[in-house]
Protein backbone atom coordinates (compact mmCIF):
# COMPACT_ATOMS: atom_id res chain seq x y z
CA UNK A 1 0.00 0.00 0.00
CA UNK A 2 1.27 3.48 -0.89
CA UNK A 3 1.96 5.82 1.98
CA UNK A 4 2.23 8.72 -0.48
CA UNK A 5 0.27 8.75 -3.72
CA UNK A 6 0.53 11.68 -6.12
CA UNK A 7 -2.00 11.63 -8.96
CA UNK A 8 -1.91 13.94 -12.00
CA UNK A 9 -0.14 16.66 -10.02
CA UNK A 10 0.00 19.92 -11.97
CA UNK A 11 1.87 23.04 -10.82
CA UNK A 12 2.07 26.26 -12.82
CA UNK A 13 3.62 29.69 -12.50
CA UNK A 14 1.25 32.64 -12.20
CA UNK A 15 1.70 33.29 -15.94
CA UNK A 16 0.53 29.76 -16.78
CA UNK A 17 3.94 28.24 -17.51
CA UNK A 18 3.82 24.60 -16.30
CA UNK A 19 6.36 23.38 -13.77
CA UNK A 20 4.83 19.93 -13.20
CA UNK A 21 2.80 18.21 -15.89
CA UNK A 22 0.25 15.73 -14.50
CA UNK A 23 2.85 13.89 -12.42
CA UNK A 24 1.80 10.61 -10.82
CA UNK A 25 3.93 8.51 -8.48
CA UNK A 26 3.64 6.32 -5.39
CA UNK A 27 5.91 5.74 -2.41
CA UNK A 28 5.15 2.68 -0.29
CA UNK A 29 5.74 2.50 3.44
CA UNK A 30 9.44 1.91 4.01
CA UNK A 31 10.32 2.43 0.32
CA UNK A 32 13.10 4.65 -1.03
CA UNK A 33 12.04 6.30 -4.31
CA UNK A 34 14.54 8.52 -6.10
CA UNK A 35 13.54 11.47 -8.28
CA UNK A 36 16.18 12.16 -10.92
CA UNK A 37 16.64 14.48 -13.88
CA UNK A 38 18.45 17.62 -14.95
CA UNK A 39 18.23 20.91 -13.07
CA UNK A 40 14.78 22.38 -13.64
CA UNK A 41 13.17 19.00 -14.29
CA UNK A 42 10.72 19.49 -11.41
CA UNK A 43 12.25 17.14 -8.83
CA UNK A 44 12.27 19.53 -5.89
CA UNK A 45 8.92 21.02 -6.95
CA UNK A 46 7.22 17.67 -6.31
CA UNK A 47 8.51 17.62 -2.75
CA UNK A 48 7.48 21.22 -2.16
CA UNK A 49 3.99 20.55 -3.50
CA UNK A 50 3.59 17.55 -1.18
CA UNK A 51 4.76 19.54 1.85
CA UNK A 52 2.69 22.61 0.94
CA UNK A 53 5.70 24.91 0.62
CA UNK A 54 5.53 25.93 -3.03
CA UNK A 55 7.12 29.31 -3.83
CA UNK A 56 4.66 32.20 -4.06
CA UNK A 57 4.99 32.41 -7.83
CA UNK A 58 3.86 28.78 -8.21
CA UNK A 59 0.38 27.34 -7.75
CA UNK A 60 -0.99 23.81 -7.57
CA UNK A 61 -3.65 23.78 -10.29
CA UNK A 62 -4.64 20.12 -10.48
CA UNK A 63 -4.23 16.62 -9.14
CA UNK A 64 -4.35 14.86 -5.81
CA UNK A 65 -1.87 14.33 -2.98
CA UNK A 66 -2.88 11.35 -0.84
CA UNK A 67 -0.84 11.02 2.37
CA UNK A 68 -1.51 7.98 4.54
CA UNK A 69 -4.86 7.48 2.80
CA UNK A 70 -5.97 11.10 3.27
CA UNK A 71 -6.51 13.62 0.46
CA UNK A 72 -4.56 16.67 1.60
CA UNK A 73 -6.33 18.97 -0.86
CA UNK A 74 -9.68 18.19 0.78
CA UNK A 75 -8.49 19.55 4.14
CA UNK A 76 -8.55 23.11 5.43
CA UNK A 77 -5.15 24.86 5.33
CA UNK A 78 -4.77 24.50 9.11
CA UNK A 79 -5.68 20.81 9.12
CA UNK A 80 -3.37 20.22 6.14
CA UNK A 81 -0.43 21.80 7.96
CA UNK A 82 -1.11 19.68 11.04
CA UNK A 83 -1.30 16.45 9.04
CA UNK A 84 1.87 17.21 7.11
CA UNK A 85 3.68 18.32 10.28
CA UNK A 86 2.82 15.04 12.01
CA UNK A 87 3.36 12.66 9.10
CA UNK A 88 6.08 14.13 6.86
CA UNK A 89 9.35 16.00 7.15
CA UNK A 90 12.04 17.56 4.96
CA UNK A 91 15.82 17.18 4.84
CA UNK A 92 16.80 20.31 2.86
CA UNK A 93 19.74 20.77 0.54
CA UNK A 94 21.90 23.35 2.32
CA UNK A 95 22.20 23.01 6.11
CA UNK A 96 23.80 26.42 6.56
CA UNK A 97 20.84 28.29 5.06
CA UNK A 98 18.23 25.87 6.47
CA UNK A 99 19.30 26.51 10.07
CA UNK A 100 18.62 29.88 11.69
CA UNK A 101 22.07 31.42 12.34
CA UNK A 102 20.81 33.49 15.29
CA UNK A 103 19.35 30.57 17.26
CA UNK A 104 20.96 27.70 19.13
CA UNK A 105 20.64 24.18 17.75
CA UNK A 106 18.47 22.81 20.57
CA UNK A 107 15.37 24.95 19.98
CA UNK A 108 15.63 24.41 16.22
CA UNK A 109 15.11 20.69 16.79
CA UNK A 110 12.55 20.92 19.60
CA UNK A 111 10.30 23.75 18.33
CA UNK A 112 8.54 21.52 15.80
CA UNK A 113 7.77 18.95 18.48
CA UNK A 114 6.49 21.56 20.91
CA UNK A 115 4.60 23.94 18.64
CA UNK A 116 3.17 21.57 16.02
CA UNK A 117 2.82 18.30 17.89
CA UNK A 118 2.20 19.62 21.42
CA UNK A 119 5.12 17.98 23.21
CA UNK A 120 6.29 19.30 26.57
CA UNK A 121 9.58 21.18 26.25
CA UNK A 122 11.44 18.81 28.58
CA UNK A 123 10.34 15.73 26.64
CA UNK A 124 11.26 17.41 23.35
CA UNK A 125 14.76 18.22 24.63
CA UNK A 126 15.25 14.63 25.78
CA UNK A 127 14.16 13.43 22.33
CA UNK A 128 16.58 15.87 20.65
CA UNK A 129 19.52 14.57 22.71
CA UNK A 130 18.56 11.00 21.88
CA UNK A 131 18.45 11.80 18.16
CA UNK A 132 21.77 13.64 18.15
CA UNK A 133 23.33 10.52 19.60
CA UNK A 134 21.58 8.41 16.96
CA UNK A 135 23.15 10.48 14.16
CA UNK A 136 26.57 9.99 15.79
CA UNK A 137 27.14 13.50 17.15
CA UNK A 138 29.50 13.53 20.11
CA UNK A 139 28.78 15.69 23.16
CA UNK A 140 25.12 16.32 22.18
CA UNK A 141 24.52 18.52 25.24
CA UNK A 142 27.21 20.91 24.03
CA UNK A 143 25.92 20.84 20.43
CA UNK A 144 22.38 21.67 21.63
CA UNK A 145 23.77 24.96 22.97
CA UNK A 146 25.87 25.76 19.90
CA UNK A 147 25.04 28.07 16.98
CA UNK A 148 25.11 26.71 13.41
CA UNK A 149 28.27 28.60 12.42
CA UNK A 150 30.17 26.87 15.22
CA UNK A 151 29.65 23.46 13.59
CA UNK A 152 31.01 21.79 10.46
CA UNK A 153 28.91 21.23 7.34
CA UNK A 154 28.67 17.51 8.08
CA UNK A 155 27.50 18.14 11.64
CA UNK A 156 24.89 20.64 10.45
CA UNK A 157 23.53 18.09 7.96
CA UNK A 158 23.40 15.45 10.69
CA UNK A 159 21.37 17.88 12.79
CA UNK A 160 18.89 18.38 9.94
CA UNK A 161 18.56 14.61 9.63
CA UNK A 162 17.94 14.32 13.37
CA UNK A 163 15.36 17.10 13.18
CA UNK A 164 13.56 15.39 10.27
CA UNK A 165 13.24 12.13 12.21
CA UNK A 166 12.32 13.85 15.51
CA UNK A 167 8.55 13.30 15.35
CA UNK A 168 8.83 9.81 13.81
CA UNK A 169 7.28 10.85 10.46
CA UNK A 170 6.36 8.05 8.08
CA UNK A 171 7.51 10.07 5.05
CA UNK A 172 10.71 12.07 4.62
CA UNK A 173 11.56 14.10 1.55
CA UNK A 174 15.31 14.54 1.13
CA UNK A 175 16.06 17.36 -1.31
CA UNK A 176 19.61 16.76 -2.57
CA UNK A 177 20.89 16.53 1.03
CA UNK A 178 24.51 15.83 0.09
CA UNK A 179 25.05 18.50 -2.59
CA UNK A 180 26.81 20.98 -0.29
CA UNK A 181 29.16 18.36 1.21
CA UNK A 182 32.53 17.02 0.12
CA UNK A 183 32.71 13.47 -1.20
CA UNK A 184 33.96 11.84 2.03
CA UNK A 185 31.24 13.43 4.17
CA UNK A 186 28.66 12.74 1.45
CA UNK A 187 29.26 9.02 1.75
CA UNK A 188 28.82 9.15 5.53
CA UNK A 189 25.60 11.16 5.28
CA UNK A 190 24.11 8.82 2.66
CA UNK A 191 24.81 5.81 4.87
CA UNK A 192 23.33 7.63 7.86
CA UNK A 193 20.12 8.51 6.01
CA UNK A 194 19.77 4.94 4.74
CA UNK A 195 20.42 3.46 8.19
CA UNK A 196 17.92 5.83 9.84
CA UNK A 197 15.33 5.15 7.14
CA UNK A 198 15.63 1.39 7.60
CA UNK A 199 15.66 1.56 11.39
CA UNK A 200 12.55 3.76 11.53
CA UNK A 201 10.74 2.12 8.58
CA UNK A 202 10.27 5.50 6.91
CA UNK A 203 9.16 6.08 3.32
CA UNK A 204 11.82 8.22 1.65
CA UNK A 205 11.44 10.41 -1.44
CA UNK A 206 15.03 11.21 -2.40
CA UNK A 207 15.64 14.09 -4.82
CA UNK A 208 18.98 14.01 -6.64
CA UNK A 209 20.69 14.65 -9.97
CA UNK A 210 23.44 12.16 -9.12
CA UNK A 211 22.82 8.66 -10.47
CA UNK A 212 25.74 7.38 -8.41
CA UNK A 213 23.81 8.35 -5.27
CA UNK A 214 20.70 6.62 -6.64
CA UNK A 215 22.59 3.35 -7.04
CA UNK A 216 23.55 3.43 -3.35
CA UNK A 217 20.26 4.44 -1.74
CA UNK A 218 17.30 3.92 -4.07
CA UNK A 219 14.88 1.04 -4.61
CA UNK A 220 12.59 2.63 -7.21
CA UNK A 221 13.18 5.58 -9.49
CA UNK A 222 11.24 8.25 -11.39
CA UNK A 223 12.97 10.12 -14.24
CA UNK A 224 11.67 13.63 -14.98
CA UNK A 225 12.17 16.07 -17.82
CA UNK A 226 10.45 19.43 -18.08
CA UNK A 227 8.06 18.55 -15.25
CA UNK A 228 6.90 15.33 -16.95
CA UNK A 229 7.51 11.73 -15.84
CA UNK A 230 9.68 10.13 -18.54
CA UNK A 231 10.28 6.73 -16.97
CA UNK A 232 9.35 4.93 -13.77
CA UNK A 233 11.05 1.68 -12.81
CA UNK A 234 13.12 -0.13 -10.20
CA UNK A 235 16.67 1.11 -9.65
CA UNK A 236 18.06 -2.28 -10.70
CA UNK A 237 16.10 -2.27 -13.96
CA UNK A 238 17.14 1.31 -14.69
CA UNK A 239 20.85 0.53 -14.42
CA UNK A 240 20.56 -2.81 -16.21
CA UNK A 241 18.18 -1.88 -19.03
CA UNK A 242 16.67 1.62 -19.13
CA UNK A 243 13.84 1.86 -21.64
CA UNK A 244 13.47 5.53 -22.58
CA UNK A 245 16.14 7.08 -24.86
CA UNK A 246 16.50 10.02 -22.46
CA UNK A 247 17.09 7.62 -19.54
CA UNK A 248 19.71 5.80 -21.59
CA UNK A 249 21.40 9.11 -22.43
CA UNK A 250 21.44 10.18 -18.77
CA UNK A 251 23.04 6.91 -17.77
CA UNK A 252 25.60 7.17 -20.57
CA UNK A 253 26.46 10.72 -19.46
CA UNK A 254 27.27 9.61 -15.91
CA UNK A 255 31.04 9.49 -15.22
CA UNK A 256 32.34 5.97 -14.59
CA UNK A 257 34.59 5.53 -11.56
CA UNK A 258 35.96 2.42 -13.28
CA UNK A 259 37.06 4.57 -16.22
CA UNK A 260 38.46 7.82 -14.74
CA UNK A 261 40.14 8.79 -18.01
CA UNK A 262 37.03 8.23 -20.12
CA UNK A 263 35.37 11.05 -22.03
CA UNK A 264 32.28 12.75 -20.64
CA UNK A 265 29.28 12.19 -22.90
CA UNK A 266 26.64 14.96 -22.99
CA UNK A 267 23.02 14.08 -23.69
CA UNK A 268 22.75 14.26 -27.52
CA UNK A 269 20.79 17.15 -29.04
CA UNK A 270 18.65 14.64 -30.92
CA UNK A 271 17.51 13.05 -27.65
CA UNK A 272 16.72 16.47 -26.13
CA UNK A 273 14.73 17.45 -29.22
CA UNK A 274 12.76 14.20 -29.12
CA UNK A 275 11.96 14.42 -25.41
CA UNK A 276 10.91 18.08 -25.76
CA UNK A 277 8.56 17.06 -28.57
CA UNK A 278 7.19 14.32 -26.29
CA UNK A 279 6.53 16.89 -23.55
CA UNK A 280 4.85 19.27 -26.02
CA UNK A 281 2.66 16.46 -27.34
CA UNK A 282 1.76 15.50 -23.76
CA UNK A 283 0.62 19.08 -23.11
CA UNK A 284 -1.51 19.05 -26.26
CA UNK A 285 -3.17 15.78 -25.22
CA UNK A 286 -3.87 17.17 -21.78
CA UNK A 287 -5.52 20.28 -23.21
CA UNK A 288 -7.47 18.42 -25.87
Amino acid sequence: MSYLSVKNLTVELSNGVPLLRRVSLDVAAGEVRALVGESGAGKSMIGKAVLGILPRAAKLTGGEIILDGEDLQALSPKARRQRIGAKAALIPQDPLTALNPSRRIGPQITDRLVEILGWKRKAAEARALELLEEVHIQAPERVMKAYPHELSGGMRQRILIASAFAAEPKLIIADEPTTALDVTVQKQILKLIRDMQQRHGTALLFVTHDLGVVSKIGQSLTVLYGGKVIEETSVKTFFDAPKHPYSKALLAATPKYTDPDGSLLPVPDSVITAVEQEVASFDTQGNG
